[in-house]
């Protein structure tokens, strides 16, 4: 073997080849993929065939699935997962001595390595800086759903939860109690709540398991009491399939580091996501804007990221506006909600320990775009519920359940629809006036800027400030700025009907 040779490229290579041999050939993540087929037994004995063996072994990770695939709830965190698969299949070799660790010198494996800084380093100062989703309080339900929910934009409420009786209460002395005697789900699997705060204080983990429990408010009242959904989110129209609804509400509970990868929600909702403790990182990118490093495939069924949080920021970070689209950033502190849009991309990383509660929620607004989706009948599309049948037949069961209970909330669908279908074409002809408009009735405010329908702000640009000179030399406000720049640039939603009706207002007439 490579016992006390230098560690140079050749002793590198050398020590691979000859701890590895036949399967020298494959790449480090290839290997760990290999070894991820065997059980703790053979793994235990692959590694003391050599030392490069016995490294790759060692990945936490291999450990870690072997607990949650073959000891279900029955298993207690100790150290590491390896020792917590020892000495919960090994009962007779306790106290269970940790051995002594190899020297790696001669061992190089950058995979090891990344996945060993992901799990240890902290969080950069740098991922946090950018806040640009708006801030607002005091929203009437008119006003949220015209200025986000209509025009699908994300926002931060902060002053819709304060008064819960959860910001008071939830921490974890409060929830052990309560939630004594009863399982929570950690990832698919269920767990004390104790056992998974010992988890939690002890782990090292690259992606930390994650408390989401979706019937916590069933099995614990109390808990339930502890919040009330706020009055902006409390169209409920999936209310209509009574106990047969699909899942919609979570506990979530996690250290730092813990959260969630890119996803889409599910079924097309929306969503919510009130902070009781703690703080957030999120990223978010509009429908059309496939995250980097997330592929998607082509029925949207399954989804290609990176394993954790933390590498998707090594690795993607820097690169958030590659695709011509800048994400939507923020974190979320105690006291705040964030509105997730339909089908919007998003993960949610958490900054420290961190309690949260989550909804997901069809309302008119998006009631059209739900059953879209739940229209192709595929069952692998649609989640929340038991069963491919059930899955499957979750459009027509919720179809004709509206048309029973509240069909007046098909009609106002209905009627949205037809009016961004006029809007859409009302901006289909506008499209062809832009240049001759601007030039005669606007002023703008800062260099020259080509103003042709389709021109951009150049990156790095900062926004074109525009005024109507012949509203009595009135500056518009703010929102009415951002408006009236993001849909002069092509990049407003003609759904938005705020931003589009005081655009034609400031107009005039032709």
């Amino acid at each position: 073997m490579c016992e006390g040779q230098p560690a140079t490229k050749r002793a590198k290579r050398d020590c691979r080849a000859e701890g590895l041999g036949s399967l020298a050939v494959l790449n480090d993540e290839c290997i760990i993929d290999v070894l991820h087929l065997l059980s703790g037994r053979y793994l235990a004995q692959l590694a003391a065939v050599s030392r490069c063996l016995y490294f790759y072994t060692a990945h936490n990770e291999l450990w870690k699935g072997l607990v949650l695939e073959t000891l279900g709830d029955a298993w207690t965190f100790r150290d590491s997962w390896k020792e917590t698969y020892a000495w919960h299949v090994c009962p007779g070799h306790r106290p269970y001595a940790p051995p002594r660790p190899l020297n790696p010198r001669g061992f190089h494996s950058e995979f090891l390595y990344r996945s060993w800084l992901c799990a240890h380093m902290a969080i950069d100062s740098a991922w946090l800086e950018t806040e640009n989703v708006p801030r607002r309080s005091g929203l009437t339900l008119q006003q949220f759903r015209e200025e986000y929910e209509l025009p699908n934009r994300p926002v931060i409420l902060t002053d819709v939860v304060t008064k819960w009786p959860a910001m008071q209460k939830w921490g974890r002395e409060y929830l052990a109690e309560k939630l004594a005697g009863h399982s929570v789900l950690v990832g698919d699997a269920p767990m004390s709540f104790e056992g998974y705060c010992a988890y939690a204080d002890a782990q090292s983990d690259e992606l930390p398991l994650y408390l989401f429990d979706k019937g916590f408010a069933e099995r614990c009242p109390d808990l339930g009491a502890d919040y009330q959904v706020p009055e902006v989110f409390s169209e409920d129209l999936f209310a209509v399939l009574g106990p047969g609804r699909p899942d919609h509400r979570w506990l979530i509970v996690g250290p730092a580091r813990s959260g969630s990868t890119f996803h889409q929600d599910p079924n097309a909702t929306c969503a919510w996501n009130a902070v009781v403790r703690g703080s957030k990182k999120w990223v978010m990118y509009p429908p059309h804007a496939t995250p980097p490093g997330v592929r998607p495939s082509a029925d949207g069924a399954d989804v290609a990221s990176p394993v954790s949080l933390t590498e998707w920021f090594l690795s993607f970070y820097e690169h958030r506006a590659a695709g011509g689209r800048a994400p939507a950033e923020c974190v979320v502190r105690p006291g705040e909600v964030l509105f997730v849009p339909r089908q919007w991309w998003h993960l949610a990383i958490n900054l420290e320990e961190s309690i949260a509660v989550t909804q997901n929620y069809v309302s008119t607004a998006n009631l059209r775009h739900v059953l879209a989706f739940l229209s192709s009948r595929n069952p692998a599309l649609v989640s929340g519920l038991e069963g491919d049948e059930r899955r499957a037949s979750l459009h027509d069961d919720f179809l004709a359940a509206l048309k029973e209970v509240r069909p007046q909330a098909l009609a106002d669908s209905a009627a949205l629809e037809a009016e961004q279908l006029s809007r859409a074409q009302v901006h289909a002809q506008l499209n062809g006036l832009w240049a001759g408009l601007l030039l005669e009735r606007w002023v703008v405010k800062r260099a020259p800027v080509d103003l042709t329908a389709q021109s951009r702000p150049a990156p790095g640009l900062s926004p074109v400030v525009l005024s109507a000179p012949w509203l009595d030399s009135k500056e518009p406000d703010a929102n009415y700025k951002c408006a009236v720049v993001e849909f002069l640039w092509g990049v407003g939603d003609v759904s938005d009907k705020c931003g589009l009706g005081r655009l034609l207002e400031a107009l005039g007439p032709a």
